[in-house]
């Protein structure tokens, strides 16, 4: 017999423009499903931090730098830059109503309540992949964990963003120097290839090894500058 702590339990379901969103408990954890497509959850995070100590290092000690975290999630990415004092301004761009919604008053109030009373923090509701192609602000980084990599989107109309008018439109928000951090659940070398011929440079990727399967890899380039 299954023990009742290890079947989910939904404790939230939207639909959303974009299709359902879902929330839900699975023993200690909090998971949240896209359209039926595992996301994430609150069991490790380690790869949500480096991609955010990653771009700041590739920063080579720019001051007080400006980053743009694509994708609330889970919250992993922002609390973690909001708890480094040495990041200034911290933009956050999610396009579910619902995420931000259990991050502010909800389940997952917890893992960023501090972030979220950060002055240093906003949090704006939006499709990124628009957000891009109209802001004409600019960033020192862009942290992107929206989907769980290049060639495995949540949604068809993300892919956008990996081709080369998406890494065209990165490029134009980031400042000369600026850095662009990608999050994957396997490595792409094709992706590597889409950042060269978009001009990138000093492209890398950095392994994060995990239980069982490939590593989650987070993609780093710089616009040169």
């Amino acid at each position: 017999m299954t023990a009742s702590y290890d079947i989910p339990v939904v404790i939230d379901r939207r639909q959303g423009p974009y299709g359902e969103v879902v929330l839900r408990r699975h023993g200690a954890l909090l998971q949240i499903i896209a359209n039926g497509c595992f996301l994430m959850d609150t069991s490790d995070g380690r790869s949500e931090r480096l991609l955010v100590d990653a771009a700041y290092d590739a920063l080579d000690g720019r001051p007080e730098p400006s980053v743009l975290i694509g994708g609330l999630g889970v919250g992993f990415s922002l609390a973690h830059a909001a708890a480094d004092p040495r990041w200034g301004r911290i933009t956050v761009v999610e396009r579910e109503r619902a995420v931000i919604d259990w991050h502010r008053d909800g389940p997952l109030a917890g893992l960023t309540a501090r972030a979220l009373a950060d002055p240093r923090t906003e949090i704006v509701e939006s499709d990124l992949v628009e957000y891009v192609n109209e802001i004409s602000d600019t960033f020192d980084a862009l942290c992107l964990d929206i989907d769980n990599g290049p060639g495995w989107t949540v949604t068809e109309g993300n892919a956008g963003l990996y081709g080369t008018s998406g890494l065209a439109g990165c490029a134009r928000m980031l400042k000369p120097g600026g850095v662009l951090a990608v999050w994957s659940a396997q490595p792409s070398p094709e992706f590597e290839g889409s950042l060269r011929n978009a001009g990138f440079q000093r492209i890398r990727t950095e392994e994060i090894p995990v239980a069982r399967g490939v590593p989650d890899v987070v993609h780093l380039a710089v616009r040169p500058g």
